[in-house]
Parts: structure tokens; sequence; C-alpha cells
């Protein structure tokens, strides 16, 4: 008898570790990849955030695509995203780093880096901005300086049609600058259009089908011209950073520092000083933590921007009923942070544009830290993850209208502004946007100070209609190529 049971026993083992295994084997459902191709053939490079959408329709909200031979878990919709991201915050926190951000960062700075570069840079940053005001009246004043300078440039067009891109950049560019070093610069210095320019010209290329041929197939990278303009523009870019930084150890003083990179520096010299030759304060992380703090800093926001002053001139009853507000509530005297909460229509246009836009479509890459059990599936440690923020922006189980243009999805019954839960614009998690409370606010006063001094219109001879909301190809969805008219609201006159 003693031996029948211990047969049983081993058998239920046999039995449960079988169960068990096919358990950890049950991968991802996902469409059959090619040997090599994986599933490049059904891809659309140029929008890949559409094609995963789509197919999320078929395969379920955690689905399994592979860009070429690189196996990707695509996560789709709030529930699945929020869980992952907030909810397994630690399993899916690690960055993938494609090639061509590793061949940018080499593993320095706060956006492509992982462990304990990430962890020291993001803290150190996080904490430096904080010092320097982000989220409070320090910064506060630095935009609406900056949306002084912004405006004056609009005034001087007269209402005659403009690209939006250059201008919104740089005012973004200068706020992030100001920080960062302790300055502004002059929108006609010819360094800083050029940085701010490669910059964008960066971000647009990181994003277009061959920047992901590149990063599926890297030995094709000699053949990619976009690539080289990409490598060019970052070897200029970088030397730019070095001259400022250098120019700012000149004249460092300890006892006032000006902004991050001083603050950076002075710890630079502290390990150097105690012999600590593992210090990640050197050189590469300050230049790579500058780098990233600029680029996202200043594309995130002005993109933004960009898309609220076309939706303002595609949608003319709707900056009517901004402009209303702003008159009604501020009148002529500057807008400041603590007039949010008495606009609240305004801050709704500002969240709608936000989701509508959709700007980081797919979010930056994450990997898993670890073997992760997740709704059914199994994922392995170092798989790359996509959380389709594109699904969960316009989720139709979240949103009453997720396809269209509608501010109504932040405001109640009685016209007061309502948070979303599914409003996610930034990420989240422990990789959310460590500049969410500077954007906001950068979004806030810009947005409120340029509705407040002008109308937005289209062009002489282009109709609302025709004003176009596809985004044009990038990292980040910018609006595609228009001119706008800045006419001034003459009728006001303004401190």
């Amino acid at each position: 008898m003693g031996k029948g049971v211990n047969r049983t026993k081993a058998s239920t083992k046999a039995i449960a570790k079988e169960v068990s295994s096919e358990q950890e084997n049950k991968e991802p459902p996902g469409p059959k990849p090619l040997p090599v191709l994986g599933n490049i053939l059904q891809l659309d490079l140029k929008r890949p955030y559409l094609t995963l959408w789509e197919m999320s329709k078929k395969y379920g909200s955690v689905f399994t695509v592979y860009f070429g031979p690189k196996k990707v878990v695509v996560l789709a919709g709030y529930q699945t995203v929020k869980q992952a991201l907030v909810n397994n915050a630690e399993e899916f926190g690690n960055r993938d780093i494609s090639p061509i951000f590793s061949e940018f960062s080499k593993g320095h700075g706060i956006l492509f880096s992982n462990g304990e570069n990430w962890r020291e840079m993001r803290r150190f940053s996080l904490a430096t901005l904080r010092d320097f005001g982000m989220g409070k009246r320090r910064s506060e004043e630095k935009i609406i300086e900056e949306a002084r300078y912004l405006r004056e440039v609009l005034d001087d067009l007269h209402g005659k049609p403009f690209d939006t891109s250059q201008p919104l950049n740089y005012a973004t560019s200068n706020v992030i600058s100001a920080i960062v070093y302790g300055s502004r610069f002059q929108y006609s210095d010819p360094q800083f259009k050029e940085m701010v320019n490669r910059t964008n010209e960066n971000i647009k290329i990181s994003g277009s089908p061959s920047a992901q041929i590149y990063n599926m197939f890297p030995w094709l990278g000699c053949w990619l011209k976009d690539l080289k303009l990409l490598m060019t523009n970052r070897v200029y870019n970088l030397k730019q950073i070095e001259d400022l930084v250098a120019s700012l150890e000149e004249t460092l003083n300890l006892e006032e520092t000006r902004g991050l990179v001083d603050t950076f520096l002075i710890r630079k010299k502290n390990a150097e000083k105690a012999g600590d030759k593992e210090t990640l304060f050197n050189e590469q992380n300050l230049l790579m933590t500058v780098s990233n703090l600029f680029a996202a800093g200043t594309d995130t926001t002005s993109t933004t921007l960009r898309w609220c002053l076309l939706l303002m001139a595609k949608y003319p009853q709707i900056q009517d009923g901004v402009q209303e507000e702003i008159d009604r509530v501020i009148g002529h005297r500057q807008a400041v942070m603590e007039d949010r909460k008495n606009l609240p229509y305004t801050d709704a246009v500002i969240h709608e544009t936000q989701r509508l836009a959709n700007i980081v479509p797919m979010s930056l890459p994450h990997t898993t830290t670890c073997d992760v059990e997740f709704q059914g599936f199994f994922i392995k440690k170092g798989t790359c993850v996509f959380p389709l923020l594109a699904s969960v922006l316009k989720d139709e189980t979240q949103w009453e209208s997720p396809l269209t243009f509608n501010p109504a999805h932040f405001l109640d019954e009685q016209g007061q502004f309502i948070k979303r839960d599914a409003f996610m614009p930034f990420s989240a998690g422990r990789r959310v946007c460590l500049g969410e409370s500077l954007a906001r606010m950068e979004l806030f006063l810009f947005f409120t100070s340029l509705l407040q001094h002008f109308r937005f219109t289209p062009p002489p001879g282009v109709s609302e209609d025709q004003l176009d909301l596809t985004p044009a190809v990038g990292f980040t969805l910018n609006p595609s190529p228009h001119k706008l008219c800045a006419v001034s609201r003459a009728s006001h006159t303004y401190a």
C-alpha cells in the first residue's frame, strides 16, 4: 500500500510539474513571425502604433510581435498598462535600449540607462530640478518671462502666416536652458537655433522607418543616410554642450549655483577631491543628462503646444470658449498657476489636446527585470515591452468619444474640471516623465498667455476643414507641416 501511495504522490508531482511547465511556456499570442524578418511585413513602420493597436483587437491586451528578430510584448488598454507599469512597477521598470539609443548614450544619462546609473542620475536630476523651482514659483517666473519673449515674436509677424514649430521650440528650449545652464538664449542666436533644430531633427529621424530598420538589423547602418545625419547631429550637439559646460566651469561659484550644470560640477569636483574613482558624477553622465533633459524638455512640450494652437484654429468655437473664460477670470493681468483652478474649461482643453495628440504613442520601450507571470502569460526576464499609450489615451472603455476632440472628457455636469485615471500622456510607474510638473506648468502658462493675446486662424484661403490633423512621422507625433496666423486681439491691452 505504501508503494502505491508513493507512486500516486510521484505521479501527482509529475503532473503538477508538467502543468507548471505548460504555464511557464504560455507566452502571449501574436501573429506568426517569419525567420529573421519577424512580423516586419505586417507593420507600418511609419506608424507602428496603429498596426499594434489593430493587432490588439485580434490578439488581446497582451500579445507578442517580432520587430525583425527581436521579440516584443505589447501591452494595450488602460487596465493592462496600469497593471504593468503601476501595480508591477518593479518587474516592468527597466528601459529597453535599442541600438540607435545605445549608440547615443552608451549607458549614461537618464533616458537610456538602467541600474545604479539610472537611479543616481534620475535622483540627482529630480532633486536638482526641484531645487531650481520645477513646479514652483521660481520656474513659474521663468516661463512667464519666456512667454513675453514669445509674444513679441508673434506680434512682429502682424498676423501673417507662420510655421509654429520654431518659435515654440525656442520658447520651451529656453525654459530648460534657464534651469540647466542658468540663463536663456536669444532666439536669433545662431548656435542656439542650430542646437534646437538638430535636436528636433534627431527626434524625427529616430522614429523614422530607416531608424527602426537599423534597430532590427544594425549591420545595415552603413547604408542608411538618415543614420549618418543622426550621428553627425549628435556629435555637434555634444560639442556645443561641452563648450557651454566648460564656460560655466570657468566661472563656477561654489556659493551660488546658477543651474543644474553647476550643481553637477560641484558634485564631480567633490568626488575627485575625495579620490572616488567609481563616482557616477563624471563628464559622460553630465553631457548625456543635459542632452536628455534638453531633448525631452523641448520637443514634447512644444509639440503639445503646436497641437493646442492647431486645434484652436480648427475648432474656433472651442477657442471662443477658452478666450471667454480667460477674459472673464483673468482679464488684462498676467495669468499665474494659481488661476488654473478657476479656468476649468481652459484646463480641460489642454488635457484633451494631450489626450488626442497622443504624442508618445508607444511610450519609451521597457524591459522586464525578472521572469513575470502576467495576466496568465509568462514573460521572460529581459523581454522588451511596449506600453501602448495610444491605446490608453483612446481606450473605448475609458473615454466617451475617444477619437474626437472633446474637452467635456475632463468636465463634470457643473463644468468643473475632473481628473481621469486613463490620462497617461507622461506614462506611469518608475519611468514616469521626471519633468511632468514642469511640462504641466509650461502648457498652462504658455497656452493661456497666447490665447489671451492672439486669435489663431488658418492662413487666408484655407478653411478650418482643410487643417490636417494627421500627425507627421517621427519618434514623437508632431502635427504635419502647416502655417497659422496669430491675429492680435487688439481690443485688449495687457500689463
